[in-house]
């Protein structure tokens, strides 16, 4: 479907515009702007929603807040740094680790079972992940070694994962109410981490001036695109042909990511990058279509 094509895309070019940001913008600033402006972006067509959200608004506002600091901010933040030590096609790959940790954490925290052919597409997904966060020597993980910036993702996956667990319990709300509640979260958490990362609130500052066009450029393309047109269209997919066939989409992801590296940023995909592709591709295959039969049976014996 092109309007879940489209929201992967989107997001895929996070990656892409991070990595063009280097030396046009620093990652703390692009943070916050993206948030406030998206803020402001959604914030009209909002209003009518909160209104009628008012109570439940006000209620839940520290969930929300927590939504955006770690969805939205951590994520971010964490993938725009690391893309100062990894390259973006490895940032792209391993962001397919977000799957392994929604799927371990459904495990462990509210116990959904998992099947065996799940389990290795599980382990095909993290052979896939290790083989590019170790450049494709994997002895390395026995050193501890591995690249600071592909560790920087990894910890922006649990981030993200975090995030996705905890959406079970999004309160009953519009979702024009709950950009609002969750932006303003990421944009709060964007500040604390100026304020204790990025060289303190003055920096932030300082830094305004010597944001470059092409830094401009970035700012309006990840608060446009990733920020809400991605947010909007999703949910747009999700209403037309469900979550379940909508979230096979999130894997094209790291496909968008990679060939955004490849094309806009010239860089080399190497032939470790194209092993660890076709074990994750294997994995995520084996565990959705495993999935989805288990979904299907249930589904079969309640009727």
């Amino acid at each position: 479907m092109l309007i879940l094509t489209l929201t992967t895309a989107f997001w895929g070019g996070n990656v892409v515009a991070g990595k063009l940001a280097i030396g046009h913008i620093d990652p703390y600033a692009l943070t916050i702007l993206r948030w406030i402006g998206a803020l402001l972006l959604v914030l009209p067509f909002a209003l009518g929603q909160l209104r009628r959200d008012a109570a439940v608004f006000v209620k839940s506002l520290p969930l929300l807040l927590v939504y955006g600091a770690v969805g939205y901010t951590t994520f971010n933040v964490l993938l725009y740094v690391s893309v100062y030590f990894t390259s973006g096609v490895n940032a792209s790959i391993e962001q397919v680790a977000v799957n392994i940790f929604v799927m371990l954490g459904n495990f462990i925290i509210f116990r959904v079972r998992v099947r065996a052919l799940q389990l290795l597409g599980v382990a095909l997904t993290i052979a896939g992940v290790a083989i590019t966060a170790t450049h494709g020597e994997l002895t390395r993980l026995l050193e501890l070694d591995v690249n600071f910036g592909d560790a920087l993702v990894i910890l922006a996956c649990v981030a993200y994962a975090g995030y996705s667990l905890a959406l079970r319990y999004r309160p009953p709300m519009g979702w024009m109410s709950f950009l609002v509640g969750t932006f303003l979260g990421a944009i709060l958490a964007g500040f604390a981490y100026q304020a204790t990362l990025g060289g303190g609130l003055g920096q932030f500052a300082a830094a305004l001036p010597h944001i470059t066009p092409q830094g401009w450029i970035i700012v309006v393309y990840v608060l446009v695109f990733p920020s809400v047109f991605s947010q909007m269209l999703y949910v747009r997919g999700v209403e037309l042909i469900g979550p379940n066939r909508a979230s096979l989409f999130i894997n094209l992801i790291p496909l968008f990511g990679t060939l955004g590296s490849v094309v806009v940023l010239g860089e080399r995909f190497e032939l470790f990058h194209l092993v660890a592709g076709t074990l994750i591709v294997a994995g995520i295959v084996l565990a959705e279509w495993t999935a989805r039969r288990q979904h299907n049976w249930v589904s079969a014996q309640r009727k």
